[in-house]
C-alpha cells in the first residue's frame, strides 16, 4: 500500500487567523479546540485538512505549491470578489475576454493561490 496524504501542512505566522480565513475560504470550521495563539490550527473540509503550524520565519518567496480554487456554486469572478473581500489581494489577472484563464490571489499571510472558473462555466463554453 502506498502512503496517503493526512493532510497539508501550511506554516504561518498566526495559526488561529490564517486558519480561520481558510475556514471561510472553504466554508468549513477550525477545529473545535483551537484557539488564538495556539502553535497550530487544524482546518478539515471536504476532501482536504489543512494543518496550520506556528513558525518564527516570514514568507520568503514564491510558493513552490499552492491551491487552485474552482467555484462550486459561483461563477470564478464572483467567487474572486467574494474572496477579496475576505481579505485576499489580487496578485495577477489571467482571466481573458473569452472567459479562459484564471486569477491569482495571495492570502492574509502572502500564500498564491488561483480560482479558476467553476464546472458550470466550463461546461457552458464547450456546449457553445
Amino acid at each position: 500500500m502506498a502512503s496517503l496524504v493526512h493532510h497539508v501542512t501550511i506554516d504561518c505566522a498566526d495559526t488561529y487567523r490564517l486558519g480561520s480565513f481558510w475556514a471561510e475560504v472553504l466554508d468549513s470550521k477550525l477545529a473545535d479546540d483551537d484557539k488564538p495563539g495556539d502553535p497550530e490550527a487544524l482546518v478539515q473540509a471536504e476532501g482536504l485538512d489543512l494543518l496550520f503550524i506556528a513558525v518564527p520565519e516570514g514568507k520568503a518567496g514564491k510558493n513552490r505549491i499552492h491551491f487552485d480554487l474552482q467555484p462550486t456554486d459561483r461563477t470564478r469572478d464572483e467567487e474572486v470578489e467574494r474572496l477579496l473581500a475576505l481579505g485576499a489581494t489580487l496578485v495577477a489577472d489571467r482571466r481573458r475576454p473569452d472567459g479562459s484563464g484564471w486569477a491569482t490571489l495571495a492570502d492574509i499571510e502572502g500564500n498564491e493561490f488561483c480560482v479558476e472558473r467553476s464546472a458550470a462555466e466550463r461546461a457552458a463554453r464547450t456546449a457553445s
